[in-house]
């Protein structure tokens, strides 16, 4: 008889060392190495934690923002690159899954980049990355949206695990993709939002969206948020932040952590998802495909497709190759 991974989840709520890329990289290997000498075998950490979050776009106008954008894009990591092997050689040496969202840059364009999160296992291989598929609101003004191609879950230590940045967890049909892969352990990162707008409490949006993921779904989250620091240059509020583990009942699993700095700590026990399944498995029995149809693009996307492979031109061809077909 088959049973499921019980293990020990960890979901890290703290402020990067603000565009400092290795400072923040450093202090992302020392929470990875604190969680796992708790006996965490996952370990969670924030949205675009490396190097940190565009809150200019929420705070100045486009054209104030511009040069913040330039020092974000300096800032900001190529993947694969050495800071990705700083933290998977970290997940190797503790043995343990990590999550971790960086700002991602491409080599192609200079405007270019991507809120990524990195899934790392726990033999330090890069297994996933995937890059948010619509950036929030004022997001538009630094990052570019990913394609299908990152839309996975991966087969990792603590079982199937799918990962999803900040507002995609509202996106019903981006939770279903993952649920119907055989998700059964979500990661959810975010960032602290004091500049949301005022009747907005971040706290209780990222409880009430882990909560329906985990229901609905049947499976267990961890969600890991950013706090704010005070280099970051804005005044923090009560209730930007909140970080915990949510079983598939939708209730936490212990008390989630608001606003302070910390490591929440809980055990999964993926057994739990099976009861609950027979109520209501929305991948299975409890829907109908009949009627419901998904279809999800995996293709990557690119700027442009380059045919290195050319045929001999007719004699008659003008002065040029002839491109094959």
């Amino acid at each position: 008889m088959s049973t499921l991974p019980r293990f020990t989840a960890a979901a890290v709520q703290a402020a990067p060392v603000y565009l400092d890329t290795e400072a923040t990289v450093a202090k992302a290997v020392s929470l990875i190495a604190e969680a796992a000498g708790n006996g965490a075998s996952l370990v969670v950490l924030p949205e675009v934690f490396v190097p940190g979050y565009p809150y200019w776009n929420w705070t100045m106008t486009p054209v104030q923002g511009s040069p913040w954008f330039e020092r974000l894009r300096q800032a900001s990591i190529e993947v694969p690159g050495p800071q990705v092997e700083t933290l998977c050689a970290a997940a190797r040496q503790h043995g343990a899954v990590v999550v971790i969202g960086v700002n991602e840059r491409v080599p192609y364009s200079l405007g270019v980049l991507f809120n990524t999160m990195l899934t790392i296992g726990a033999d330090g291989r890069l297994l996933g990355v995937h890059r948010k598929l619509v950036p929030t609101w004022a997001e538009k003004l630094t990052w570019t949206g990913g394609d299908g191609s990152s839309l996975k879950v991966h087969q990792t230590e603590v079982g199937p695990l799918g990962v999803l940045a900040c507002g995609e967890n509202t996106n019903t049909l981006a939770r279903f993709a993952l649920l119907a892969q055989g998700e059964l352990v979500h990661a959810a990162s975010y960032i602290a939002l004091p500049v949301a707008p005022e009747d907005y409490d971040m706290a209780d949006a990222i409880a009430m969206r882990t909560a329906a993921h985990c229901f609905e779904g049947k499976v267990f989250t961890v969600v890991s948020c950013s706090t704010i620091s005070p280099e970051m240059g804005i005044a923090d509020r009560p209730r930007s932040a909140l970080s915990g583990i949510f079983g598939p009942d939708g209730r936490p699993v212990v008390e989630p952590l608001v606003d302070d700095e910390g490591i929440v700590y809980a055990e999964i026990d993926l057994n739990r998802c099976v009861q609950p399944k027979q109520m209501h498995d929305i991948v299975g029995h409890y829907n109908r495909f009949d009627i419901f149809r998904l279809h999800v693009d995996q293709r990557p996307r690119a700027p442009i497709t380059l045919e290195e492979t050319w045929t001999t031109p007719p004699s008659d061809a003008p002065g040029y190759p002839t491109p094959l077909s």
